[in-house]
């Protein structure tokens, strides 16, 4: 059949499964918004209120789904707008397409009006990006931007498609989906990993956001059980490993705990699955795991002795690599080393003791009572962010959604956006600081307007945080730029787009206002006013050795 272009790429949509889009509309795409009103019983159309917000909503999306999330925008500023949300995904490994429209072929490279080369402009922050300038292209295009998405590593894809590709017609035919092949590990690879954990005397497994995305987290659990070794997970990998379990000690790094940095420190054997060794996670890294055999296995073969040297490697989708290693080694039961790193744990329990009072490990500790194993959890970045990594009770994966390795603030309100379409049945609760949500709050009028039942729980200290934590610790509390001593007065704020909130000063008030926005099916905000010198302790000074905490 005869399609234009803009009717075959909402064919490859569904083709791929997509059942909803965020975005925004211009002259650019406007070929693409006409047919989607010919397909709004088909495909879901979500306009933000800024196209950063759509890109974040297509990460949020991803994540909570596992699906590949979809955003669009037209040419110029638009396009360009998309960019911060691209680099998040990017730098979190999270399967977005993003599709944007240009000016027509005969004005590329013109400078003609909201012209922007998007596809150089994303060439970094993208596995690949494609401008489709042949209509007969567009179909393959599509498909294998998806394929590209989801395929070894996830992360995102741009395609740009000029204005009269998006007009002109071809002949159409539709096809299945491809499935990417998962990445198997060699033999000789999983026969040196099951070795060195057999002689392992002292093992430390450290977890990340590829257990998550390769669907390995029962893996994950059976092998911690089976060599009794203490369990950390990144932040991106919050959620693969349960955190109320005796063998879980906690992040590992900067914000790290005593436990988790003390086990790599001292263990003979670290483990590391799924993640890439970020400068948050090793800090100095001339002394990380100095006395350690590292095992590191994922799937990106760039990643490999990139930060951190191995002394073994397993390139492969980490859950085709932990089956056949499971099933090769013999099963240990928890000794001295276990317990060492368990007593440590115990010892330097994260939290405080007066838990009565309005501060930030009791105001999630109240949010963690009052939710469920399902609920979903996204945050913004900063203080907030590491608190809600902290004191909240993960069980499950793809309940903690967060930007890690682009830290981009004004993240989470696009983000929840994007978990609350994508998982419908499960409540998402919101936890910002004020400096980031004050950046993207424009799309409260995208939650009214959709009715979405998320629970924003603004952590209001009147600061940017963790820059000021910073200022306090090693600049003599030079507080440059930092007191956010200005509006907007963040309840006439919700007012103005129609949302219920509250605004909580005591524990009481804000246990009261949460459990009736769990009773409600509408968004609610809490205004949370806390102290503005609250810290996020432990914390490792930047370039220190990991296990040269601050801890008070």
């Amino acid at each position: 059949m005869k399609l234009n272009g803009s009717e075959i790429l909402l064919e490859c949509l569904l083709e791929e499964g997509v059942d909803t889009v965020f975005g925004y509309p211009g002259g650019a795409i406007l070929n693409v918004y006409d047919a989607l009103y010919k397909y709004r019983d088909k495909i879901n159309h979500i306009l933000t209120t800024h196209e950063q917000g759509a890109a974040h909503a297509a990460d949020g999306y991803a994540r909570s789904t596992g699906k590949v999330g979809v955003c669009m925008a037209t040419s110029g500023p638009g396009a360009t707008n998309l960019v911060t949300g691209i680099a998040t995904a990017y730098m979190d490994s999270v399967p977005i397409v993003a599709i944007t429209g240009n000016v027509a072929t005969t004005l590329l490279g013109k400078d003609s009006f909201q012209e922007a080369d998007i596809a150089g402009i994303t060439a970094p922050i993208t596995k690949h990006n494609y401008i489709v300038k042949d209509v007969t292209t567009l179909a393959q295009t599509v498909r294998r931007a998806f394929e590209i998405a989801k395929e070894g590593r996830p992360g995102p894809v741009l395609i740009d498609i000029p204005k009269d590709v998006s007009a002109q017609f071809c002949e159409f035919e539709g096809r299945k989906p491809v499935e990417p092949k998962r990445h198997k590990p060699k033999a000789d690879d999983v026969e040196k990993a099951c070795r060195l954990i057999s002689e392992s005397e002292k093992p430390f497994i450290f977890a990340g956001g590829g257990i998550i995305s390769s669907g390995a987290c029962g893996e994950l659990f059976e092998l911690a059980k089976k060599i009794s070794a203490p369990v950390s997970c990144s932040l991106m990998g919050t959620g693969a490993f349960p955190s109320n379990d005796e063998l879980y000690t906690g992040m590992l790094g900067m914000h790290g705990t005593k436990a988790s940095n003390t086990a790599s420190a001292e263990c003979d054997l670290f483990i590391a699955i799924g993640t890439r060794f970020s400068d948050r996670v090793t800090s100095d890294s001339d002394k990380f795991a100095k006395d350690a055999k590292i095992l590191h296995i994922d799937v990106d073969p760039a990643e490999i002795d990139k930060n951190i040297k191995t002394y073994q490697y397993v390139i492969s989708d980490v859950k085709e690599a932990l089956i056949p290693i499971i099933k090769g080694i013999d099963k240990k039961s928890k000794g001295e080393w276990t317990n060492h790193i368990l007593s440590i744990k115990e010892k330097y329990q994260i939290g405080r003791s007066h838990i009565e009072e309005l501060n930030p490990n009791s105001v999630i500790s109240v949010i963690d009572k009052l939710t469920d194993d399902n609920t979903i959890i996204t945050t913004e970045v900063g203080q907030h962010q590491m608190w809600a990594a902290q004191y909240y009770t993960y069980t499950k994966s793809r309940t903690f959604i967060s930007s890690g390795g682009f830290g981009t603030m004004g993240y989470g309100t696009g983000a929840s956006m994007g978990a609350s379409i994508g998982m419908p049945s499960r409540r998402v609760v919101h936890i910002a600081g004020d400096g980031s949500f004050r950046m993207n709050c424009n799309e409260l009028s995208t939650i009214k307007h959709y009715n979405m039942p998320i629970i924003i729980v603004l952590l209001n200290n009147g600061t940017l945080g963790m820059v000021r934590q910073w200022q306090t610790l090693f600049y003599n509390e030079r507080y440059s730029q930092t007191t956010l001593d200005r509006g907007p007065d963040f309840n006439k704020l919700c007012d103005a787009y129609g949302i219920l909130s509250f605004k909580a000063e005591s524990l009481e008030q804000f246990e009261a206002a949460f459990s009736k926005a769990i009773s409600l099916n509408e968004p609610v905000l809490i205004n949370t006013l806390i102290n503005i010198d609250e810290r996020v302790l432990p914390m490792v000074p930047a370039g220190k050795p990991i296990n040269e905490l601050i801890l008070d």
